[in-house]
C-alpha cells in the first residue's frame, strides 16, 4: 500500500498534513533483506495507476526484483492514514482504504506457487490472509504442505481492523502451524488466544520448527526443534556463484543455490532471498515440506517401534534481551525484527546470534521516523552481535546509531 505518514503527533482529526511514503509488512522485510545484501523478489499485486506506480519503482530502488508484481486495469492500489503513535497503545489509529484493491483481489489464480516454488525462503504474514476470501486461499495454497516447498516464514501480524467480521484467532493459529518459522508478538498471542508466556504460546504452536515470541523491550525468545531446524550453512556473499552440487559428510545432499522470494500482504508480494536450498538438521538428510507434527519423529531419527510412545518433539530454548533503544517512531519494528532475523538465518548464523540481529534491525527502524530503515551495516552489526552478555546488556542505541559509531554506547 501507500502509506501516509502524519508530520506530527496526534488524532488523525487534528493532523494537518501527511507524508506518502509506502507502507506494507512483506514489502519492508523485502526492502530491509536486499538493503542487507540479499537477493530478494517481491511478488504482489498494485493498480495500474500513479500509486502503483510509485510503490513498484520505490521497492526496487532498495535492489529487490519487482518481476512478479502485478498490475490490475481495475482495481486501485491501496491507501492507509496512520498515526504516531505505538500501535499497542489505545491512541494509534489506523485507516485502511483498501476493500476492493488490486491486493485484495489477489488469489491462487494470479499468484500461483509455481512463481515462488524456486524460493529458498517464502516469507508470508496474517495480514495477507486477512484482507479477502480469495487472499486468505492464497496463503492456503502457499502454505500447504509439498515436497520441495521452500522454507515457510510467516509473522502472525494480526490487525484487528482487518479482521472486522471476525475468525482472526482460529486462521492465524492454522496458518502459525503450517509454517516453519513462525514470528508472534506475546501481546498479539494474548489477544487472539489468551497465552502470553513465551511456553504457553509453544504449546499452542507446536508444529513449527522455529518459534519466535517477541516480548517488545524485554527481548525475544527463541523455541527451535532439535534436529528439525532450518538448516544453516552459510550462503554465498552477493555476486558469488555457488559451486556444483556436493554432498556432506553424513551423505545428504546439499542442494544447489536457488533464489529466493518473500510473500507479500496488502501490495503483497514476496521477497526473494538469496540461494542454495539448505538440508535438514545437523548431517541429516535435506527437509522439505513442513516441520513434523508433534509427537513426530524429527527428520533423520527412527521412527517408533509399534506399540511405543512416539517421542515428544525436543526443544532449544534461547531468550535474548533487547538493547536499550531511544525511540524516535514506535512504528515498524516488528518487520524489520524478522527481515534481521531470516538474514542471520541465511548466513547460517546460530540462533542467538539471529535473534541479536532482529533486535539491531528493530533499533535501526525505532530510531528513525517512518516505517522503514536500512539495516545496519554488516561488519557494525556483527560486531555488536559478537559481544559478551554483559557489554550487549549494557548497549545502548540512539537515533543516528547505524551510521555513527558514536552513538552506540556501552558503559
Amino acid at each position: 500500500m501507500v502509506t501516509f505518514l502524519p508530520s506530527r503527533p496526534g488524532r488523525l482529526a487534528d493532523v494537518p498534513s501527511f507524508t506518502r511514503a509506502i507502507g506494507g509488512a512483506e514489502s519492508n522485510v523485502a526492502c530491509a533483506l536486499a538493503a542487507a545484501g540479499h537477493r530478494v523478489r517481491w511478488v504482489g499485486r498494485v493498480g495500474r495507476d500513479g500509486f502503483g506506480d510509485h510503490l513498484v519503482d520505490t521497492i526496487a530502488s532498495y535492489g529487490v526484483d519487482v518481476g512478479g508484481v502485478g498490475r490490475d486495469p481495475d482495481r486501485p492500489t491501496g491507501v492507509y492514514f496512520r498515526t504516531d503513535s505505538d500501535r499497542a497503545t489505545s491512541a494509534h489509529e489506523v485507516v485502511y482504504y483498501r476493500a476492493g484493491s488490486a491486493a485484495s483481489a489477489m488469489s491462487p489464480a494470479t499468484v500461483p506457487y509455481e512463481s515462488v516454488a524456486d524460493a529458498r525462503i517464502l516469507h508470508l504474514t496474517g495480514i495477507t490472509a486477512a484482507l479477502s476470501a480469495s487472499c486468505l486461499a492464497l496463503v492456503r495454497e502457499l502454505t500447504a504442505p509439498r515436497p520441495g516447498r521452500p522454507l515457510v516464514s510467516f509473522d502472525v501480524n494480526h490487525r484487528p481492523g482487518l479482521w472486522r467480521e471476525g475468525g482472526a484467532a482460529e486462521v492465524l493459529l492454522s496458518l502459525a502451524r503450517r509454517a516453519d518459522v513462525v514470528f508472534v508478538g506475546a501481546d498479539e498471542a494474548e489477544r487472539l488466544w489468551g497465552a502470553a508466556d513465551p511456553a504457553a504460546i509453544r504449546g499452542l504452536l507446536a508444529e513449527p520448527a522455529v518459534l519466535v515470541v517477541k516480548r517488545g523491550a524485554e527481548g525475544a525468545v527463541a523455541f527451535e526443534r532439535c534436529a528439525a531446524s532450518f538448516p544453516t550453512p552459510p550462503l554465498p556473499e552477493p555476486g558469488l556463484r555457488p559451486g556444483p552440487r556436493a554432498s556432506n559428510a553424513g551423505g545428504a545432499e546439499v542442494q544447489p543455490v536457488r533464489r529466493l522470494r518473500t510473500r507479500p500482504e496488502a501490495v503483497r508480494g514476496s521477497g526473494g532471498l538469496p540461494p542454495v536450498r539448505e538440508g535438514a538438521g545437523w548431517g541429516k538428510a535435506p527437509r522439505s515440506g513442513p516441520a513434523p507434527a508433534p509427537g513426530e519423529p524429527a527428520l533423520g531419527e527412527p521412527a517408533p517401534a509399534p506399540g511405543t510412545p512416539a517421542p515428544r518433539p525436543r526443544d532449544t530454548l534461547t531468550p535474548t534481551p533487547a538493547p536499550h533503544v531511544t525511540v524516535l517512531s514506535p512504528v515498524g519494528a516488528g518487520d524489520a525484527f524478522a527481515a534481521g532475523f531470516l538474514s542471520a538465518t541465511l548466513r547460517g548464523l546460530a540462533v542467538k546470534d539471529r535473534l541479536r540481529h532482529g533486535h539491531l534491525a528493530a533499533a535501526a527502524v525505532l530510531t528513525v521516523p517512518g516505517d522503514f530503515a536500512a539495516p545496519p551495516r554488516r561488519d557494525l552489526a556483527d560486531r555488536l552481535v559478537a559481544l559478551d552478555d554483559v557489554a550487549w546488556g549494557t548497549l545502548h542505541l540512539g537515533p543516528g546509531w547505524t551510521g555513527d559509531d558514536q552513538e552506540v554506547r556501552t558503559p
